[in-house]
């Protein structure tokens, strides 16, 4: 029995595994609970209903991106750079994620989600030249992210110095 038929499938199968690998990680990082919700929010925070929405549509976008890239891939070392990238940014989303949430450290979370940030800038800028519509995908998750440090420096200004 022949299984070249898997190696078409293979960034598929990565793409999704590792969105459903995170995005359960993720969601049993994220406790929702009295230390979350003693916090000052700024008015402007988006109401906590639309982040799955949002994370569920940004993993999306980045798995279509991871494919679509990996298939364009000019080279085994823009593949291979294109694996380490996903899994280091899958990585900063998921620690940023314990830090907040589980250690209630905003502080620290803060900090981390400069490589959050950067990881996803890295994704999009390595992918630009042979893949220009991943870029393109992952720009959302880009400026989510921006959003989300802006939230996460202000809830900090709000509440430090941590822990409470």
């Amino acid at each position: 029995m022949s299984f070249e038929w898997l190696e078409h499938y293979k960034p598929i199968i990565f793409a999704i595994v590792w969105g459903i690998v995170l995005a359960l990680a993720g969601a049993w990082a994220t406790e929702l609970g009295e230390w979350y919700k003693s916090l000052q929010q700024p008015s402007w925070k988006p109401p906590d209903w639309i982040f799955g929405p949002m994370w569920t549509t940004i993993f999306i976008c980045a798995g279509i991106a991871f494919v679509m890239a990996y298939n364009r891939a000019p080279s085994q070392e823009a593949i291979r750079m294109l694996v380490i990238l996903f899994i280091l940014n899958g990585l900063f989303n998921f620690v940023w994620s314990i830090l907040y949430f589980r250690m209630h450290r905003p502080d620290w979370a803060l900090i981390e989600a400069v490589g959050l940030w950067l990881s996803v800038l890295a994704i999009l800028l390595a992918t630009r030249s042979y893949s220009p519509i991943s870029s393109w995908l992952m720009a959302p998750y880009l400026v989510w992210v921006s959003i989300a440090m802006v939230l996460n420096w202000t809830t900090v200004k709000l509440n430090g110095p941590f822990p409470r």
